[in-house]
């Protein structure tokens, strides 16, 4: 979506293209296509929305929306469907949000207040929520949180000569380890050296431990290195699975349920295109503002295997700060006031629950 701004200059400059009469017939057309996947002619605009204008009129103001780019014909005995412009002008100044029903609004509450530890853990539901709500491919990120604080370290033994280091964020986050040590050390010890990685560590963020932190856990206590080092191998190898990203995927043969991605070649590039992290991971983070439901349609998505779709994707936040995102992929004749309505609400919810996991995990 275009900034506010930008927004009211195009609609100054719409209003002056586009009458009142063009934009109800365009509308009226999307939404019959949306619901139909079939091209749609004058006659059926004419008897299934009450726009007061004969089968004759519309299929002149049809004639113009497509000279415009608006609308495109198949074939030419065939009706009107829309263009990627068509859409566009539709998702920014035609359509109508509705509030969601109220059963989808009690089915994403029950599913995301459930008891929930952990950040990835909270992100996968609302991915999953998100794929049966709107009946699409979606995705999610968990964010990269070299910016979190250590809450708490501990290195606890499970057998002799292995220990097992766990880290925890302040986001709710957990990762362990599991390291070799000396066969000679003794559990006490291990609480002992846990206590001062805690009154080291905690409070900072995972970027800060530097050598200066390390050497200070060294001279505060007789540890050798051959002991020091694999429990800061094990930490860093926490901190390293924490600043990675997890991409979740649900619904990811939802697409195929619409009739325009039954061809092979497109099912396969689709696939294909669901199968690069790292080019999911910059879709969903590029140009995201904080405030808003951010809508790729069609050619607008870079990305060969989605092209012929549309990514309806948002950011979820922490206070002030994003720290991830979620999205939706389905056809560029989609759904777009029930996804975007679904994605404000569950992106409403994410933070809802973010914030209680945090000031749980703060208690």
């Amino acid at each position: 979506m275009v900034s506010s701004a930008n927004k009211g200059v195009m609609k100054v400059f719409l209003d002056d293209m586009l009458d009142e009469r063009k934009k109800r017939i365009l509308r009226a057309i999307i939404d019959d296509y949306i619901g139909t996947a079939e091209p749609v002619g004058s006659r059926t605009i004419a008897r299934k929305h009450e726009l007061g204008l004969s089968s004759a009129t519309i299929r002149n103001e049809m004639a113009d929306l497509e000279e415009m780019g608006f609308l495109a014909q198949p074939h030419s005995s065939a009706g009107r469907v829309p263009s990627d412009k068509g859409y566009r002008l539709y998702v920014d100044h035609l359509m109508e949000l509705n509030e969601l029903p109220v059963e989808d609004i009690e089915g994403i509450k029950s599913a995301m207040e459930v008891k929930i530890n952990e950040l990835s853990q909270l992100i996968r539901q609302a991915s999953m929520v998100m794929s049966r709500i709107t009946r699409y491919t979606s995705l999610a990120t968990t964010p990269q949180l070299k910016k979190s604080t250590f809450k708490a370290v501990q290195v606890v033994p499970i057998e002799t000569g292995k220990a097992l280091v766990i880290v925890v964020t302040d986001a709710g986050v957990v990762r362990n380890c599991l390291i070799r040590i000396p066969d000679a050390i003794l559990p006490d010890f291990l609480i002992k050296v846990s206590n001062l990685l805690n009154e080291k560590l905690v409070g900072l963020t995972l970027g800060q431990v530097d050598r200066k932190v390390v050497g200070e856990i060294q001279d505060e206590i007789i540890i050798t290195k051959e002991l020091l080092m694999p429990i800061l191998k094990g930490i860093a190898e926490c901190i390293s699975q924490i600043d990675s990203h997890e991409v979740f995927l649900d619904g990811t043969t939802n697409i195929f349920n619409y009739p325009e991605f039954r061809d092979i070649i497109k099912a396969k590039e689709f696939l294909s295109f669901l199968d690069q992290k790292e080019i999911l991971c910059g879709l969903l983070e590029s140009n995201l503002p904080n405030d808003s439901v951010v809508v790729k349609i069609g050619a607008e998505n870079c990305v060969d295997g989605i092209k012929e779709c549309s990514l309806v994707k948002a950011t979820y936040s922490l206070g002030d700060v994003v720290i991830g995102s979620i999205g939706v992929i389905g056809p560029t004749r989609m759904e777009y006031p029930r996804v975007i309505s679904s994605m404000n609400y569950i992106k409403k919810k994410i933070n809802q629950e973010l914030k209680k996991l945090v000031e749980g995990n703060t208690e």
